[in-house]
């Protein structure tokens, strides 16, 4: 299955109800600090909204509820990694998607075989403190030749106007959260994306 090349993550089932119908294919959907069994209900639905729409569903860390849900994908971060069950994820028939941040973790992330790898902060992001600093264009670049055919995805400060770059250096897929969500008009600039992307 070849992915979209833009990636929105959205934390909530109401988002996709917006933006699906609008075309997005590619989407995650990364929830924190919500009760197991509300959390359930938001990934069902989000789940049945892909599924009308065509559209793959990426769930941030909660393997386990992806698994009784029968999800497709699951991304996990570094330290999600530590206490995810791999072998069930994989006997589950979950593709795995991971975040990288340094050649440490990107030597894990490919000892694990995973169906994508997430590059990030590619430029300065607001929606998270990280002990990372800005990427940059040439970490990319560099991650690409590193993991050859397997997808890259550039996150982290990401907008339609530096998509274009993020491509150039080697990313096959670009990620974006604020730049969609803190729009003015969310709407438009999902348009916006998936005409620069497509």
């Amino acid at each position: 299955m070849s992915l979209d090349r833009f990636y929105p993550i959205f934390d909530s089932s109401d988002w996709l109800e917006r933006t699906l119908p609008l075309g997005v294919t590619l989407v995650q959907l990364r929830i924190k600090d919500t009760p197991e069994a509300e959390l359930r209900a938001v990934m069902a639905r989000a789940q049945a909204l892909c599924r009308r729409h065509g559209a793959v569903l990426v769930v941030n860390d909660h393997w386990r509820v992806a698994i009784e849900l029968g999800c497709d994908w699951v991304h996990l971060g570094q330290e999600d990694l530590d206490a995810a069950d791999l072998p069930a994820i994989r006997r589950a028939g979950l593709k795995l998607g991971i975040s990288t941040h340094d050649h440490a973790e990107l030597d894990r992330a490919l000892s694990l075989s995973p169906d994508y790898v997430a590059l990030g902060p590619v430029y300065p992001t607001i929606l998270k403190k990280m002990k990372w600093q800005r990427q940059g264009l040439e970490r990319v670049t560099e991650w690409k030749r590193l993991i050859g055919d397997l997808p890259l995805v550039a996150i982290g400060g990401m907008s339609v106007e530096r998509a274009a770059g993020a491509f150039q250096a080697g990313a096959d897929i670009v990620s974006a959260v604020t730049d969609i969500t803190l729009h003015a008009d969310p709407e438009a600039r999902l348009r916006q994306w998936i005409e620069a992307t497509r």
